[in-house]
C-alpha cells in the first residue's frame, strides 16, 4: 500500500497536472489529494467518457492529463476511447479501480466487470499495467506509461486493485466551481435546506401505496435509505448502472400505464444521463413522475461535490417538454408533487446532506428484489433463467 502522495508527486513532476474523474471509494485519496494541491486541477466529471473527454482536450493543449474511473463506468468511456482517442491517436493515463476482483467479496454489480475489466482494455487495443502498490514502483510504472503513451498515441491504463493506497482526508475546503442556475426557484436561494434526504424518502413511502405505485431508488444511498425506511414489494434498489434509474423507471410506466412510476434519482446520477430527460419527455406518460434528490455531492463515494449547483434541473426538463417540472425544499411542496399525476413530471428537490447512523444494506440480493417486484405485478418474464 502507497501513500496518495508517493504516486501524485512524481507524476506532478513529470507534469502530469490535469485530473479528471468520476468518484470512486478507492479513488478518494487521489481526488482529496490533488484537490488540495495548488498546482493541480480536478475536474468532477458527470461520466466516465467525459472525464476521458476532458483529459484528452488538457492532452490537445500539450498537458499531461489523467482520468479516474471505477471499472463499472468503463463502459462509459468505451466510445471516446474508441472513437476519438484510438482514431485521432492522443493518449491520456487511465486509472482505473478494479471492483469486484475475482476471488475478493464486493457488491453484486462489480461481480462481471472485475472479470472482464483487463480483457475490455485488451480489446480496446490500451496497454494496461497494475497500479504500483509500493512507494518504490511509482517511478517505473510512470515511465512505462509515458513511453507506451509516446510509443503508441494511445492511452495507457493502470489497474488499481483494493488496497493500493492509503486514506488521505481532504484537507481544503473545496466545493464545486459551479455557479447558481440562472432558473434557479427563490426557495434555493435561502441557504442550505433542512429536509434530509431520508425525509424525503420517509414521505415518499408514505404517499405511494403498494398496490398502484412502484417506486425505484437509485444507486447509493438513495436506494439503502429506501430499503431501510420500507421494504416493499413494490420497490426496486438499482446497484451499479448509475444514472439509469430514470431510463429504466420510463421502461416500467410505459410497459405498465395503470400504474404510478415514482424515480427516486440524485443528482450526480442525473448528470451522468441527462439524455434520459429529452427521452422521458418524449415518450413519457402521465403515470411516471421523476424525484430528483439533489445534495450537490457524490456522498456515498466520499462527499465529492458534483456541478448540480450550476444546473436547474427543472428548466431542464421543461425544455425536454416533461408536462411539470418544480423546484421546492419543503416538504408539504413534495407532498403535493406525489398527489399530482399529470406526468412526465419532475421535482428537483434540494436536500441536506447526510446519511441516518448504521444504515443497513439490503438483506436481499438484486435478483430476489427483482423477482419479488415482478411477482407482485403478476409479470411473467419474457426470458429464462432469471
Amino acid at each position: 500500500m502507497i501513500q496518495a502522495s508517493d504516486f501524485i508527486n512524481p507524476a506532478k513532476a513529470q507534469g502530469f497536472n490535469t485530473w479528471a474523474g468520476v468518484p470512486c471509494s478507492f479513488l478518494t485519496p487521489f481526488i482529496n489529494s490533488v484537490i488540495d494541491d495548488p498546482d493541480m486541477s480536478y475536474v468532477s466529471a458527470a461520466n466516465e467518457g467525459d472525464a476521458v473527454a476532458v483529459a484528452t482536450g488538457a492532452a490537445l493543449a500539450g498537458r499531461r492529463a489523467v482520468a479516474l474511473m471505477q471499472n463499472s463506468g468503463l463502459g462509459n468511456a468505451v466510445s471516446p476511447l474508441s472513437s476519438l482517442n484510438w482514431v485521432v491517436r492522443v493518449p491520456v493515463l487511465l486509472i482505473i479501480t478494479l471492483r469486484g476482483e475475482p476471488g475478493l467479496p464486493d457488491e453484486p454489480q462489480h461481480e462481471l466487470m472485475g472479470q472482464i475489466t483487463t480483457r475490455l482494455l485488451d480489446e480496446m487495443q490500451i496497454p494496461w499495467d497494475w497500479f504500483p502498490r509500493s512507494a518504490d514502483e511509482v517511478e517505473g510504472a510512470l515511465v512505462v506509461a509515458n513511453w507506451q503513451m509516446e510509443r503508441s498515441g494511445l492511452p495507457y491504463a493502470l489497474v488499481m486493485r483494493k488496497g493500493s493506497v492509503d486514506k488521505a482526508e481532504l484537507q481544503s475546503s473545496w466545493s464545486s466551481p459551479a455557479k447558481p442556475a440562472a432558473f434557479a426557484a427563490d426557495e434555493f436561494e435561502r441557504g442550505e435546506p433542512a429536509v434530509t434526504r431520508h425525509q424525503a424518502l420517509r414521505t415518499v413511502v408514505e404517499q405511494t401505496a403498494e398496490d398502484d405505485s412502484i417506486v425505484i431508488g437509485s444507486t447509493g444511498f438513495t436506494g439503502r435509505e429506501l430499503f431501510a425506511i420500507a421494504d416493499r414489494p413494490n420497490q426496486l434498489y438499482m446497484v451499479g448502472s448509475m444514472g439509469c434509474a430514470s431510463s429504466l423507471g420510463l421502461g416500467l410506466s410505459l410497459a405498465l400505464p395503470e400504474k404510478r412510476v415514482l424515480v427516486a434519482d440524485g443528482d450526480g446520477a442525473a448528470l451522468m444521463r441527462m439524455g434520459n430527460l429529452a427521452t422521458i419527455g418524449a415518450y413519457g406518460q402521465q403515470n411516471f413522475q421523476h424525484l430528483l434528490l439533489d445534495n450537490r455531492v457524490h456522498e456515498s463515494t466520499g462527499g465529492q461535490a458534483t456541478v448540480s449547483a450550476s444546473v436547474s434541473f427543472a428548466a431542464v426538463a421543461k425544455a425536454c417538454s416533461y408536462r411539470e417540472s418544480r423546484e421546492a425544499v419543503e416538504l408539504d411542496q413534495l407532498e403535493h408533487f406525489l398527489r399530482d399525476r399529470n406526468g412526465p413530471s419532475l421535482l428537483h428537490f434540494k436536500t441536506a446532506r447526510g446519511i441516518p447512523d448504521n444504515l443497513p444494506r439490503p438483506d436481499i440480493t438484486p435478483r430476489e428484489v427483482k423477482q419479488r417486484l415482478m411477482q407482485h405485478l403478476g409479470a411473467d418474464a419474457p426470458w429464462s433463467g432469471v
